[in-house]
């Protein structure tokens, strides 16, 4: 059976444009602490990429369109990789600053060499850009947060084997050329599609459950009024963390960072009502601030978890308070639960002088939280220094 090249370009579009809408769809029936609208525009991105190519393929003066999907091939890309750092509570200002330098030189290096750039124009900076950034999102994946989810390590194959690929490409496009049999039968057009459709399944899967452990559906954890005047959000809360570490290092003082993750609600709603799991929330943000120091700040982390910021004398007095938060939320689960009580993880991370930064010490915390869910043994954890 052969394909031709129009056949194959409106299958991997057909692929693409339902995995991103479907992912894209449940974005907005989730409540998102970032990593998954990313990976959205890195979807939309893509279904964007398969239009842009369908015109080329139909075309014969669609370079524009080369140039369009070019571009936005680089975005899906860097896309996933900037929703990997997300994930991981990593700087994002930087890594988005390069993403968009990318994207508009992809764009650019095919609008310079215009119709005479023929049907691989500017390929090589998008090749060069596409094995950068998956490759950097291979590596994300394994660390922080995502290292410690197997589902993880699946997409950090998926995007090792995306760079790999290209890598091997761009070699046999500079040092053979597009115009080559080895590049035609093994690294052209058809190939490559087939390649697309199936890592695009692989991945949409992947990021949907990895989405799920951080996003439950939208419904079951609003806020009460009186929980959200005593709770701050998470801007806020990066500020005063920052003035209190500012103030803490003058006096020599330590600050500590609680992080508790309160896990499997979406479960919960699913076996017992989405009733039971709104309790359970709501309990879990009044038991927090209950069972937290009086003069701690307390604040969302996203809609599983809450991070506290206190300064304390000691590490031995952190991990004090952290173990009665941790004591305290589970009898107040217990009651409210009636029996059924989700998995919560504490971490905690201090810090060690007045260079500490807050994403740092908030990033430690979370990571030694996450920990904490996932080994029953232990429930309190500290983190590593920031």
């Amino acid at each position: 059976m052969s394909l031709d090249l129009a056949s194959v370009t409106v299958m991997t579009a057909l692929v693409v444009n339902v995995s991103g809408i479907l992912f894209i769809l449940e974005t907005f029936l989730r409540r998102d602490e970032g990593a998954g609208r990313i990976w959205s525009v890195g979807f939309l991105s893509g279904m964007l990429t398969t239009l842009a190519y369908m015109v080329w393929a139909r075309s014969e003066d669609g370079w524009w369109a080369i140039a369009v999907g070019n571009a936005a091939f680089v975005a899906a890309t860097g896309c996933m990789w900037l929703g990997c750092r997300r994930f991981n509570g990593r700087p994002m200002i930087w890594p988005s600053l390069l993403v968009t330098g990318a994207v508009a030189a992809a764009a650019l290096a095919v609008t310079v060499e215009g119709r005479q750039g023929g049907d691989w124009a500017g390929a090589l900076w998008m090749f060069i850009a596409l094995v950068v950034f998956a490759g950097a999102g291979a590596a994300e994946c394994l660390r922080g947060a995502l290292r410690e989810s197997r589902t993880a390590w699946v997409l950090g194959a998926v995007l090792g084997v995306q760079s790999l690929y290209y890598v091997v490409r761009t070699t046999v496009f500079v040092m053979a050329g597009p115009g080559s049999e080895l590049f035609e039968s093994v690294f052209g057009t058809l190939s490559t599609s087939f390649l697309t459709v199936t890592l695009t399944i692989v991945a949409v899967v992947v990021t949907s459950v990895l989405r799920a452990t951080r996003a439950p559906v939208r419904g079951y954890l609003r806020r009460s009024a009186e929980s959200a005047a005593d709770i701050g959000g998470a801007a806020e809360f990066g500020a005063g963390l920052a003035r209190l570490c500012q103030r803490a290092a003058t006096r020599s003082e330590t600050v500590a960072v609680i992080a508790v993750r309160v896990e499997d609600l979406e479960q919960i709603s699913t076996a017992f009502g989405s009733e039971v799991a709104a309790a359970l929330g709501e309990a879990a943000r009044a038991g927090v601030r209950t069972h937290a120091p009086t003069n701690a700040m307390v604040a969302e982390d996203g809609v599983t978890g809450l991070l506290v910021a206190v300064a304390m004398p000691s590490a031995h007095e952190a991990r004090h308070h952290a173990a009665a938060i941790y004591r305290g939320l589970f009898d107040d689960l217990g009651r409210v639960g009636g029996g059924v009580i989700p998995v919560v993880g504490v971490g905690v991370a201090l810090s060690q002088s007045g260079d500490d930064e807050p994403e740092g010490l908030m990033r430690a915390a979370r990571e030694a939280a996450g920990r904490a869910a996932r080994h029953v043994e232990t429930s309190v954890l500290m983190g590593d220094a920031p």
